[in-house]
């Protein structure tokens, strides 16, 4: 396969302000592809290079969802379960609700939160912060870990009413203390003992070894107007080796081939190039089934069509013409805020995983023109 295609657009992404690209493709769990473009560090000239690690922000949600599923798959709960069946501070929930004049009234929820719902962003949970956790944030100097979280944002009423609508947000997260909830280890434990290491992972986790950080591609910022860079120097604290809280939605840093080893897995039915078995296929075919009703996928794709349903934890391709893509149906992924991007697609055995560094990400642009090159040269 000639590839050609893909580097020209890659090197063509300077010009609307990308400072460095990064990207792999697997056929068959095999690297047919390699390219790094532009710069880890725009100040210093500094080439991007294949070991660079990035923050890989919500790209973390897909392991999360991974490994709470290994215990579906175990038996330890079912999808419609009640969450408050096994983490219980969330068996009361409210409700906040607006009503048609504009008064916003909080009463007792009518839905349980479902495990589900955490899979398919439709709990009540948005990323807006709760005065329980702007409480813990003040004394715990932004420092706590996933229970104390998972607590706090239980003491606030929810943004709907469970199941009925789909929002981006916390969800994930609480996902992650499900996790710990039924291991019995901590979050970071567990992707470790049951993913990283099992997969030959040795350059995924949740902070920053000090020996690693000049590895670190820097992120910026991007002025349309002026067209100038700015360097976002303050490191999100989540990721310093002091921090005790594991965002299971946005917490992880990796290397593209790193992280490759962990999709290829899944694009290839659930087990690893090493032989180790990280899902069944018929799990990896619920998780990228759409599971949203007609109002749901209102939410989820906006007034633009995208083509894309959500599964758990993940987009979905369901209506190609839509989308304006010439991917197949059931290719699924997610991508992180800064940039990054993953794409799966069983039915040509494809995997890529893309990065960069920059916010805004420019994710509307980059992405759907990547994938048409992409599958253009298959």
């Amino acid at each position: 396969m000639d590839f050609s295609k893909v580097t020209h657009f890659l090197d063509s992404l300077h010009s609307v302000g990308i400072p460095g690209a990064d990207l792999a493709i697997y056929m068959k769990g095999k690297e047919v592809y390699r390219h790094q473009t532009g710069f880890s560090d725009l100040e210093s000239k500094t080439a991007l290079r294949s070991d660079n690690l990035y923050l890989m922000y919500s790209m973390t949600k897909v392991v999360t969802c991974v490994a709470a599923l290994r215990f579906f798959e175990e038996g330890r709960y079912k999808l419609g379960d009640a969450l408050s069946d096994y983490i219980p501070v969330f068996k009361q929930m409210n409700v906040q609700r607006t009503q048609g004049n504009g008064a916003v009234t909080i009463t007792p929820a009518v839905n349980p939160i479902r495990i589900v719902d955490l899979f398919t962003m439709s709990s009540g949970l948005t990323y807006n912060w709760t005065d329980g956790l702007v409480e813990l944030d003040k004394k715990s100097k932004d420092n706590f870990t996933l229970r104390e979280f998972t607590e706090a944002i239980a003491k606030d009423p929810l943004f709907f009413e469970p199941g009925t609508h789909w929002h981006y947000g916390f969800s994930h997260d609480i996902l992650g203390y499900l996790i710990e909830v039924l291991s019995g280890k901590t979050l970071g434990e567990y992707f470790h003992d049951e993913i990283f290491a099992p997969l030959g992972m040795k350059e995924t986790f949740f902070r920053l070894p000090p020996d690693k950080k000049h590895r670190l591609a820097s992120c910026y910022e991007y002025d349309e107007k002026t067209g100038h860079h700015k360097k976002i120097d303050k490191f999100p604290l989540r990721f310093d080796p002091d921090c005790t809280y594991e965002s299971g939605g946005g917490g992880l840093l990796s290397t593209v081939d790193d992280y490759a080893k962990f999709a290829n897995a899944l694009s290839g039915g659930g087990t690893g190039a090493n032989g180790y078995r990280l899902l069944g296929k018929a799990t990896i075919d619920l998780m990228r089934e759409n599971h949203l009703d007609d109002v749901r996928m209102k939410d989820y794709s906006g007034p633009i069509p995208n083509g894309y349903g959500y599964g758990l934890g993940v987009r979905t391709m369901v209506d190609r013409a839509a989308g304006g893509s010439n991917s197949s149906l059931g290719e699924f992924g997610w991508a992180g805020m800064a940039g990054t991007y993953l794409l799966m697609d069983p039915a040509v055995d494809l995997t890529y995983v893309y990065a960069q560094q920059l916010m805004p990400s420019k994710e509307a642009y980059v992405a759907p023109r990547l994938r048409n090159v992409v599958y253009g040269c298959l």
